[in-house]
């Protein structure tokens, strides 16, 4: 069995949409609230983080077969 790695966001825990849509915005929310904010650096990491997670839970995301089929 492999193990996950640290920054393993293809986990089966992360099947629901809902809760990908909600880690996103999150995330978002916290890039927005740094610009708002006018701390740049925390801004750009966040924002990063955001494009990120937007990529691999939003785009490149494969559920697989539902739990329980081979």
């Amino acid at each position: 069995m492999k193990r996950p790695g640290f920054f393993d966001v293809q986990s089966h825990s992360l099947r629901p949409l809902w809760l990908r849509l909600l880690i996103v915005a999150l995330v978002c929310a916290w890039a927005i609230s740094e610009v708002l904010r006018e701390a740049w650096a925390w801004a750009a990491l966040s924002g990063a983080a955001a494009i990120y997670l937007i990529h691999q839970l939003l785009i490149a995301f494969d559920p697989g077969p539902p739990p329980g089929e081979d």
